[in-house]
């Protein structure tokens, strides 16, 4: 009996367990989705922000919106891009983490510009533009190489498999048609042999009947045989000539043979 109980309460210490421990893990997983979101929601919000003060600002603080834009566009588009690649090339993992280096000096000059929105000198906000222009320049371009490149990578790749299954399935079609090659038949020379034998054999027969002196009965029997052969020739050549009844002939073996008509 107490090993019974101590069993049972085993058990419910075990399913307690379990259940904080799926608890937290729900519990957490909620809270990364709704930090996520919340990411999101700030992001856009962001950048609509900066889109409308680059269009509807002039001056200082429209320059500074418009290079925050544009970098916080490509650093997005090239993290999209490698993060959507390295799963299917293993190669791009390099490429991802010098991204990530640069993602720190991207971070620092989005963290500058946005302090300087708020700097109530307009005059040396003005006289640092023209170097954070440059900084955003080197770090857009550096970012844009590494996107086109995985781009171009992963088209190379589609275009090299491409050629490869082309070729495939030349070679699968030109199997398919192997009907089309013309080659020499067999039946001809067979059949240009039997013929030399036959007529061996005849003019053997021939030979052996006359040496016998069969007389005038094997004369006879000769031009009957030679009658009979002149006969059957000339029924075989008829038969050639002539076209057959293409309703008595059958195409393919699932096809029914045509019963020619009966004449009274």
């Amino acid at each position: 009996m107490e090993a019974v109980i101590l069993i049972l309460g085993l058990l419910f210490v075990a399913f307690m367990a379990l259940g904080v421990y799926v608890s937290v893990k729900v519990i957490g997983a909620a809270k990364r989705g709704v930090d996520r979101t919340i990411t999101q929601a700030r992001r856009t919000v962001e950048e609509t922000t900066l889109r409308a003060k680059s269009f509807g600002q002039v001056g200082v603080a429209g320059e500074l919106a418009q290079l925050r834009l544009s970098l916080r566009t490509s650093m997005r588009a090239t993290q999209e891009a490698l993060q959507a690649g390295v799963a299917e090339d293993a190669s791009l993992s390099e490429s991802l983490g010098l991204f990530q280096r640069l993602s720190v000096h991207g971070r620092e000059l989005d963290d500058e510009l946005k302090r300087l929105e708020r700097e109530p000198d307009r005059a040396t906000v003005a006289s640092l533009l023209p170097g954070l222009k440059q900084r955003t320049e080197r770090i857009t371009h550096s970012a844009e190489s590494l996107r086109w490149a995985a781009r171009d990578r992963a088209r190379q790749f589609a275009d090299d498999d491409l050629a490869a299954l082309n070729t495939q399935i030349d070679v699968e079609a030109g199997a398919l048609r192997h009907w089309t090659v013309e080659e020499p038949s067999a039946g001809a020379g067979a059949g240009a042999g039997a013929g030399a034998g036959a007529g061996a054999g005849a003019g053997g027969a021939g030979g052996a009947g006359g040496a016998g002196g069969a007389g005038g009965a094997g004369g006879a029997g000769g031009r009957g045989g030679d009658r009979a052969r002149s006969a059957q020739t000339g029924e075989e050549g008829q038969e050639a000539l002539t076209a057959r009844d293409p309703r008595a002939q059958t195409g393919y073996p699932w096809q029914k043979a045509v019963r020619p008509e009966t004449t009274n």
